[in-house]
């Protein structure tokens, strides 16, 4: 069985896709962008900013599921440029301190909304 997800404790979908799918246990959240899930407006200037900004929505998301970034098994960061890595692992860093999942760090061409860091996360749902 396949289960969407929908939440307003994370920015609502800017394409065709859903937040979240939960499927076999599994909860495979989509790229989260540096949206403010009120407003829907880009939220700070630069990589480090907006990644503080997409780990509180990947937090809302996945408390929506009363789960938490132990619960994460995989995270993938998409930069539009490797030269913000450094920033954008010290805050990626801060919130995974103990826990630390796999991991993937790729530079892309572009990323939605002009966005300079998106991050998807795939979280075990039946980790308690």
């Amino acid at each position: 069985m396949i289960t969407k997800v929908q939440t307003e404790n994370a920015p609502a979908a800017v394409g065709p896709y859903s937040q979240a799918i939960i499927a076999n246990g599994f909860v495979f959240l989509s790229g989260m962008l540096p949206l403010d899930p009120k407003t829907g407006i880009m939220i700070g200037e630069h990589a480090g900013e907006q990644t503080e900004q997409v780990m509180k929505n990947i937090i809302g998301l996945l408390a929506e599921l009363n789960l938490g970034l132990e619960d994460v098994v995989k995270a993938t960061i998409f930069l539009d440029s490797m030269d913000s890595f450094q920033s954008v692992n010290e805050v990626y860093g801060s919130y995974f301190t103990n826990h630390k999942p796999a991991r993937s760090c790729v530079e892309v061409a572009a990323i939605p909304k002009g966005a300079l860091v998106e991050i998807e996360v795939i979280a075990l749902q039946n980790n308690k």
